[in-house]
């Protein structure tokens, strides 16, 4: 560990810049880049984290400038640091030019555009650390290295794409969600498709079959007004509403499907782990057609792509899908 701690010390850069748009992957790396510089017993005294709308430039080089206690550096990190770096620019290039010996400045900003004075300068005097996104058919492997590098648990197969579905492809709110399904567990290992329905899915889970359930009944009164009440009873209920919808009707297109080729259903029930409410998943799909369940499957994946671009709003979208998909059922009933 002190040969470890000595190589970083050598290779302190004066000025770190962290750039990347998700403030939890953002800040995870500001962590990391804090834990190289100092050990836990030198944050009290030789790290400065002022918020950036209220610290004066001044002060912030002057606690740069001032040498460390018991350390061999102070690091000052300012976080959202875009308004302070615009506001302050020329005073910024004049320290880059000539940076404290004994200070390391961390700053994470939003965006870090290169054809600026401060970008052509930082090579010199530090490093610009590039935060990306990650894609959403890589979140599934990053929760489940999340929890097991943190907790020491894995997740059972399918299991980490649920929580995907239903938590949403926050990073942030996908490690919450990991961590209390770690403490849900326990002493097991495994975290189940059961475990993340139980805990994660739950409510969500429930509230979307009701929907579901009035949507293929052709009810369009109850279908919306069970839409708005599970809006309404959970805040996060709009980050996370078509992946519990797209769940159920992926399970019930696998059902009709299996159901089509010959299954029964209890053949059924086991292959897609069914426990709960069981006749009334089956008198779902009774109700509408395999061909109807892919359209619905296709409808959710393009309100999907609209809301997450900024081109739709999902409380509207989905009410709107759920309107029209009830009318339909209601009129093919009659």
């Amino acid at each position: 560990m002190a040969a470890k701690a000595k190589k970083t010390k050598q290779h302190a850069k004066s000025v770190c810049v962290v750039c990347g748009k998700d403030e939890f992957l953002v800040a995870n790396r500001c962590e990391a880049l804090v834990d190289e510089l100092l050990t836990p017993e030198q944050r009290p005294m030789c790290l400065y984290q002022p918020r950036a709308d209220e610290v004066a430039a001044a002060d912030v080089f002057d606690e740069l400038r001032t040498l460390p206690f018991l350390a061999d550096r102070r690091v000052v990190l300012i976080r959202d640091a875009d308004k302070f770096v615009s506001a302050n620019r020329g005073i910024l290039e004049k320290y880059f030019d000539d940076p404290s010996p004994t200070g390391v400045l961390i700053l994470t900003v939003a965006s870090w555009p290169g054809n600026t004075k401060l970008a052509k300068k930082l090579p010199k005097v530090g490093e610009l650390v590039k935060v990306t996104d990650i894609a959403r058919r890589s979140l599934a492997g990053y929760v489940a290295g999340y929890t097991r590098d943190k907790h020491g648990k894995t997740f059972a197969p399918g299991a980490a794409q649920l929580l995907v579905e239903l938590a949403g492809d926050e990073p942030g709110r996908l490690c919450s969600e990991a961590d209390k399904l770690a403490m849900y567990v326990g002493d097991e290992k495994n975290v189940t498709v059961k475990d993340v329905e139980a805990l994660t899915g739950r409510n969500r889970m429930f509230n979307a079959f009701a929907v579901i359930d009035a949507v293929t009944e052709g009810n369009v009164a109850a279908a919306v007004g069970r839409l708005r009440n599970m809006f309404a009873s959970d805040k996060q209920a709009e980050y996370k509403v078509v992946g519990a919808f797209a769940y159920h009707f992926r399970r019930m297109f696998k059902a009709a499907a299996m159901l089509d080729k010959g299954a029964n259903r209890n053949q059924v029930a086991r292959q897609l782990g069914l426990w709960h409410n069981v006749d009334g998943f089956f008198g779902q799909i009774s109700r509408i057609s395999l061909k109807g369940i892919g359209c619905v499957l296709t409808r959710l994946a393009r309100i999907d792509y609209l809301t997450k671009t900024g081109q739709a709003d999902v409380k509207i979208a989905v009410e709107q899908l759920i309107l029209s998909l009830t009318a339909k059922q209601k009129n093919e009933a009659g």
